[in-house]
């Protein structure tokens, strides 16, 4: 064979070839990525992994490769004050893990993905909600389908990225909620409390073992009770958008009117704003995460309590 028909043979098959192979390590559309798609993608250098795990140790006892440690209760939070992480801190954090305009971050983490969905929502509110992805399913899935885990800690090149102005009109603050409770009905902002139906009655001040408490239980006034767990299957991936939409429509929220999100600190609550606002893409979904442990604290706030305990102890 000449060479010139070996060249040509050569150059038919990489465009056959290419593309296919191009196509599989696209990044999906969309908030979400699959495990089948990451584990094929771990070696992507315009792809970071971060792990957000509530249980201490968790990470250390094995992550994905190459993922970096994002500890929720450090490095999300102002560690001071009560506030999300301020813009200052995150560059620097984002810088050291090498991330650039054009990397796409994946977020994961254990139950259920709840902090990694709060991660999620921290960085819509810094400006760079775009470049996220949820790894559907979070650690639970990924165990369960026996993917690689590793033990060893991998650097990167700081890069010199530079967050973008912010988007601050994805958070709720004490005041807009109040706004709300207090307009007789004339703010049509939907509450969506995200908690147990025990704690959004006030049997339970919080579920056993939780330290960050309220004075009070109950819930806000007015606010729907959908908990955070009918967005999920059995193996913790998202329902399909169609099955959120009916979950959420059947409680009388469609994404008509403006909505806030809200549980006790936080971070159950990103989940269903993650649901609502990057699944389903309804527009002015906020999280409220001052939570019940902010407005159940709260001097002189209406409180709805339908099983009259005042103090968890009796």
């Amino acid at each position: 064979m000449s060479p010139l028909r070996l060249f040509a043979g050569l150059a038919l098959a990489a465009s056959l070839v290419l593309p296919a192979a191009a196509q599989q390590n696209a990044v999906p559309a969309g908030p979400l990525v699959t495990a089948d798609w990451l584990v094929k993608n771990l070696d992507n250098p315009k792809i970071r992994v971060f792990e957000v795990s509530v249980d201490t140790g968790v990470y250390e006892r094995g992550h994905i490769p190459g993922a970096v440690n994002i500890r929720w209760h450090h490095d999300l939070v102002d560690t001071v004050k009560r506030d999300i992480v301020s813009a200052k801190n995150l560059q620097a954090q984002l810088q050291a893990a090498g991330v650039d305009k054009d990397t796409t971050i994946v977020l994961y983490g254990d139950n259920n993905n709840w902090f990694a969905a709060w991660g999620a929502w921290v960085y819509e509110v810094h400006g760079i909600g775009a470049q996220v992805k949820l790894l559907d399913g979070g650690r639970k899935l990924w165990e369960a389908k026996g993917l690689p885990l590793d033990t060893s800690v991998k650097t990167f090149a700081k890069s010199n990225f530079v967050l973008p102005a912010g988007k601050p009109q994805f958070r709720a603050k004490l005041a807009d909620v109040l706004a709300v409770v207090n307009s007789n009905g004339q703010n049509k902002t939907v509450l969506v409390d995200i908690r147990s139906p025990d704690e959004y009655n006030g049997k339970i001040i919080a579920p056993e073992g939780i330290k960050e408490l309220s004075v009070r239980a109950g819930h806000i006034p007015g606010a729907k009770n959908v908990p955070w767990g009918k967005a999920v299957a059995a193996d913790g991936t998202f329902l399909p958008a169609e099955q959120l939409k009916k979950v959420y429509a059947d409680a009388g929220i469609d994404g008509t009117n403006p909505i806030i999100t809200y549980c006790r600190i936080g971070e159950r609550s990103s989940h269903t704003w993650f649901a609502l606002a990057k699944i389903l893409g309804y527009q002015n979904v906020k999280n409220y995460d001052g939570s019940w442990t902010e407005y159940g604290n709260a001097v002189g706030v209406p409180v709805q309590n339908n099983t009259g305990l005042v103090w968890q102890g009796k």
